[in-house]
């Protein structure tokens, strides 16, 4: 027995077979392909190429592979339809079907968002191993989050649960947020760099660093450099993110009672340092008791977690797989995936 996981991200993909049933997270074989300028059915091409792959060498080792894990950039939804808006003409695509078609035997195929991969991931041998209520933050370029709640992943009615670059965090309503979300304008890895730009252009006598830098082309990057240079606009930038951070973690605690939030994505590379400020700001909004039993912690598994998250998924969806997964003994972090995720069957 045999899985896969892969892992469809919006410049590259990752995929891997996994030994099946208590084979443990280390993979059998790995095969990973840049995208570059590829659009959605180019981008799916090279998917179910990695899968046949997979699958051969699964067969060379007289091995079958029996469930099929995918961990998205973006959105998944019933039927197996995957969106990533950084993949051209790649919006409401049928990957589900076309994958379980290249696997050519008859096995489950569950997709998953990123967020919601890395929080498995991060149960089965991270920095959430052994928490049955958690969460993870991703903050990349966009924000989102993967909630366990008692060893299962929330997914909601349609797939969509973890959109919380939405999470409504200031008022009034401005027209930007129609296009990002109010939490990912603000705090995202592209959100900083805006309010790097919108605090240059309010502060025409700032003459730090980053005014040095042409304002279409200022990046988080830049606003975490100057941070270390003491610059004060960076600092503002910054401590406007932090207060968005600590208060979407004060929401996840106080509506979901976790054990622990793990805090990832590039972003939470170089904000780790500012990861105290962040549990300080969420103490002032959120339910007192639950926030004096849960923990934030920083990913323990950078960037193979959305591929581990992948196999975990298949793991639990294979018709053979052990009782209790490792890493979540009893839980099925595939539950409900007949209703909303199995492959091409809404």
């Amino acid at each position: 027995m045999a899985v896969i996981g892969l892992d469809l991200g919006d410049t590259r993909v990752s995929a891997a077979l996994f030994p099946g049933g208590t084979g443990g997270s280390d993979p059998l074989v790995r095969t990973d392909a840049a995208l570059a300028d590829r659009d959605g059915r180019a981008v799916a091409r090279v998917v179910c190429r990695a899968v046949r792959e997979l699958a051969a060498g699964a067969a060379k080792r007289g091995e079958s592979v029996d469930a099929v894990g995918v961990s998205v950039a973006g959105t998944v939804q019933p039927g197996g339809l995957v969106s990533v808006p950084e993949i051209p003409d790649f919006s409401d695509y049928p990957l589900g079907r076309e994958v379980e078609a290249a696997v050519r035997r008859r096995c489950p195929v569950r997709l998953v968002p990123r967020p919601g991969a890395c929080m498995l991931a991060e149960s089965w041998s991270g920095a959430a191993a052994g928490a049955r209520d958690a969460a993870y933050l991703e903050v990349g370029k966009g924000i989102g989050v993967g909630i366990l709640v008692n060893g299962a992943l929330l997914r909601g009615s349609a797939d969509l649960a973890g959109g919380i670059g939405w999470m409504a965090l200031a008022r009034p309503w401005l027209e930007p947020y129609r296009q990002a979300g109010c939490f990912e304008f603000h705090a995202s890895g592209k959100g900083l760099g805006e309010v790097a730009r919108l605090l240059l252009a309010a502060t025409p006598r700032y003459e730090g660093p980053l005014r040095a830098v042409a304002p279409h082309a200022l990046t988080s990057e830049h606003v975490f450099a100057a941070l270390e240079m003491r610059d004060a606009l960076a600092a503002e930038a910054l401590g406007d993110a932090v207060a968005y951070w600590g208060m979407a973690a004060a929401n996840l605690v106080s509506l979901f009672n976790p054990q622990r939030i793990v805090f990832g994505g590039d972003i939470f590379g170089p904000a780790l340092k500012l990861l105290s400020r962040v549990r300080g700001e969420a103490e002032r909004w959120a339910l007192p008791a639950a926030m004096r039993q849960v923990e934030f912690v920083a990913a323990a598994l950078g960037a193979a977690a959305p591929l581990l998250g992948a196999a975990r998924l298949a793991l639990a969806a294979a018709p053979v797989a052990a009782a209790d997964p490792p890493g979540e003994p009893g839980a099925d972090p595939a539950a409900d995936t007949d209703r909303a995720t199995r492959a091409g069957r809404p």
